[in-house]
């Protein structure tokens, strides 16, 4: 009997086809729950058979990370797409896992809200759709506005799972104040799927701001740490720092403001002022949005194509030719010198200046051994910035060089993470060895 034909009676399940993959392994079936109830039949009927599965929302990050050991049944979060409930009151969302970010966006703006996460794989996975609300949980996404905000784990609430061996479970609530039980929201935010399958994910939001300005500034390396020391304390409020450079280049500072509409466009102004003087980037500072002149924005973002963001230009997951996708984090005060010697490396750098949080790329076709140098010589440098580097995407032929420490670097607490593994998924069925350690 077909794997297909031992899980039919759970939820809608196909086989799988030439492109139902995981990082270039091969999955024998493709199943579809509707419900955290279908979700846990499957996943009880996966656990009597020894099926490995792996959640699948849009595709865009499925590469990030290492390759699973093996993949028998890909499970799909799309008919879990639906808002379940918006309390505007009390600035809370609760939605299915298979949610698009973009698609939610939408919805929470005809309520004045926003969940302040950046899709940092917009433009990838099926049809360009970018992530799904479950995929940013698994990874642990957080962009630019993690200044403002905070991190995704900070903001997701509450969830609904089901354990790989089918058991439904709660953590959290529908307010911010609940405290109530273990906070499995932040243990299970960026387990890459390894820990439960989450269904449903509660979620604290943010008013939308009535108006938004970016200032953005072309500073040369060795005006950098000077520029950003005060942007960080700054009594302007910034809700994004972000600094972006490539080889060659000197560093685009983007600082985004957000608020009421005189309010932002005085900040704006007067951070444009400040940014303007002889001492930091002199005259190569420009407003964005209220006021701000096109001609000297588009000067400034000249040559910045292909730094921005953590998306590959690839629709397809599993391309060979993806470029290698680093995240180098440091300490505040080591971000300069982290740009610098990431793109003397040849890294094209973009991130947060205000977290100490940087992803870099090498572009596709970088010979894999020029990779593991690079890699190796950015983390030595990240450790002593008090800071770590994770390879979250490379070329298979790159990936093939690596193993789990290689890629995830050293990993403080792994003991405890393991036995966290054998606790929630004892055989190891929920994307074995996609995690930290092999997990």
């Amino acid at each position: 009997m077909s794997v297909v034909e031992r899980l039919s009676g759970a939820c809608a399940v196909r086989p799988a086809g030439e492109a139902d993959t995981v990082d270039g392994v091969p999955a024998q079936a493709v199943a579809r729950p509707s419900c955290a109830e279908q979700t846990s039949a499957l996943l009880a009927a996966c656990h009597a058979e020894g099926l490995a599965v792996v959640v699948r929302g849009h595709g865009s990050k499925l590469t990030w990370g290492r390759a699973p050991e093996r993949v028998d049944v890909i499970l799909e979060t799309g008919a879990m797409g639906e808002l379940v409930e918006h309390s505007r009151g009390d600035l809370v969302a609760t939605a299915g896992a298979g949610m698009p970010l973009a698609r939610l966006g939408d919805l929470l703006a005809e309520g004045g809200h926003q969940l302040v996460v950046d899709d940092l794989a917009a433009g990838r996975g099926a049809d360009g759709a970018g992530s799904t609300l479950g995929g940013a949980v698994a990874t642990g996404l957080s962009g630019p506005r993690r200044l403002w905000a905070g991190p995704l784990r900070d903001l997701v609430i509450g969830v609904r799972l089901v354990l790989a061996d089918g058991t439904i479970a709660r953590s959290g609530g529908k307010v911010v104040k609940n405290v109530a039980g273990y906070d499995l929201a932040k243990l299970l935010t960026g387990s890459y799927g390894t820990l439960a399958v989450v269904t449903e994910v509660t979620v604290r939001l943010h008013p939308l701001p009535q108006e938004e300005a970016t200032v953005l500034a072309r500073v040369p390396h060795d005006r950098l740490g000077p520029a950003l020391a005060p942007l960080v304390a700054s009594q302007l409020a910034p809700r994004t720092l972000e600094v972006s450079a490539r080889p060659g280049a000197d560093p685009l500072l983007s600082i985004g403001l957000g608020g009421s509409v005189e309010g932002t466009r005085e900040r704006a102004q007067t951070l444009a002022a400040e940014l303007g003087s002889p001492d930091l980037a002199g005259p190569s500072v420009a407003v964005v949005g209220p006021e701000g002149p096109p001609e000297k924005t588009a000067q400034l973002l000249a040559d910045e194509t292909g730094t921005h963001g953590t998306a590959t230009d690839e629709t397809d997951a599993d391309h060979s030719a993806r470029p290698t996708l680093v995240r180098a984090t440091s300490r505040l005060s080591g971000i300069p010198e982290l740009v610098r010697e990431a793109t003397d490396r040849g890294f094209a750098v973009t991130g947060s200046a205000g977290v100490g949080v940087l992803h870099a790329r090498l572009p596709e076709g970088t010979a894999p051994d020029a990779v593991r140098r690079a890699v190796e010589e950015v983390r030595a440098l990240t450790l002593r910035l008090g800071g770590s580097t994770v390879v979250l995407d490379a070329p298979p032929a790159v990936k093939a060089g690596l193993d789990a420490e290689a890629t995830w670097g050293p990993v403080p607490g792994l003991d405890l993470m393991r036995r966290v593994k054998a606790e929630f998924d004892p055989v190891r069925l929920l994307a074995p060895g996609r995690f930290v350690g092999g997990l």
